[in-house]
């Protein structure tokens, strides 16, 4: 059933996609700077695509971008949780150092206690 409702919504968007690709096929200029500037700087880049591949290129470059600029905000959360998992590495190491090096108690009433809560 899930799959059947993700079929549905990649095809509903495949429609609305080809129908603003198809609705959207003129031709419009996309400079990479505007003509007063380009002058003073001397660099007139210039490309004329139709307005769909403007308007989806739009849309994966905001993606895109959305994309690294989380990556870069999660850097510190990811940093943390791999220091605590280093951490915890640490920790269950020395942990089983002391459990092999005080595996007998040197107390007589914890040796009973231990025993008794070993049998139960």
């Amino acid at each position: 059933m899930l799959r059947f409702i993700r079929l549905l919504f990649l095809a509903l968007l495949a429609i609305a996609l080809v129908a603003v690709a198809s609705a959207n096929r003129d031709p419009v200029t996309l400079r990479l700077l505007p003509e007063e500037v380009a002058g003073y700087v001397g660099l007139n880049w210039s490309a004329e695509l139709p307005l769909f591949l403007v308007i989806f290129g739009g849309i994966v470059a905001g993606l895109a971008i959305g994309f690294v600029w989380e990556w870069f905000r999660e850097a510190k959360h990811r940093a943390a949780a791999s220091q605590h998992r280093r951490e915890a590495g640490r920790l269950e190491r020395e942990v089983g150092r002391l459990k092999r090096e005080n595996s007998k108690p040197d107390d007589d009433v914890l040796a009973l206690l231990e025993g008794k809560s070993g049998t139960q």
